[in-house]
C-alpha cells in the first residue's frame, strides 16, 4: 500500500484554539481523523506527524528518505516563509511533496506571501480550510499514480 506522510508545522497543535478567523475551529486531531478516512477510502496509508521543534521536523523527514515514503504532505506553519533547514531536508526526498495551508497566504501579511518550499514542491494548496488537507490528499495520489 502506498504510504503519504503528512507533516504539520509548529503551532498546529493549537488548531482549534488558534485564531478561528484564520483557521476555524477545527482540531489536529480531527484534521488527522479526516485524512485518515479519506486515504481509507483513496486506497492509501497516510500517516501524520506534527512538533513545534523544527531539528524533530527534520529528523523526521530523514526519516521519511529512509522509508521510501510516496509522498509528503507539509504545513509548515510559519516555518514555509523562512526555514531553509526543512526545505533543505525536504529536497534530499525522492517522493513528491504537497505543500499546504488553510488560509491563503497570498491575502494575508506581506511576510506570508513567500514559502521556501514552492520551488521543491509539485504544487500548492491554500485558501480551503480543512478542505486544503483533503485537497493536498488527493493531489498526493494523483502524483503517485502518474509516475
Amino acid at each position: 500500500m502506498r504510504k503519504i506522510l503528512m507533516l504539520h508545522g509548529i503551532n498546529h497543535n493549537m488548531f482549534g484554539k488558534r485564531d478561528p478567523i484564520q483557521y476555524g475551529t477545527v482540531t489536529l486531531e480531527e484534521i488527522d481523523a479526516g485524512m485518515k478516512k479519506l486515504a481509507n477510502d483513496l486506497g492509501v496509508e497516510v500517516e501524520s506527524f506534527q512538533t513545534n521543534h523544527e531539528g524533530e521536523m527534520c529528523e523526521r523527514i530523514h526519516q521519511a528518505y529512509f522509508e521510501g515514503i510516496d509522498a509528503v504532505i507539509i504545513n509548515a506553519g510559519a516555518w514555509t516563509h523562512y526555514s531553509y533547514g526543512l526545505r533543505d531536508a525536504l529536497a534530499i526526498l525522492e517522493a513528491p511533496i504537497i505543500e499546504i495551508h488553510m488560509s491563503n497566504i497570498h491575502a494575508r501579511e506581506q511576510f506570508r506571501h513567500h514559502s521556501v518550499f514552492a520551488e521543491i514542491a509539485k504544487g500548492q494548496i491554500c485558501g480551503f480550510g480543512l478542505e486544503s488537507y483533503y485537497l493536498g490528499l488527493r493531489a498526493a495520489v494523483a502524483t503517485i499514480e502518474e509516475q
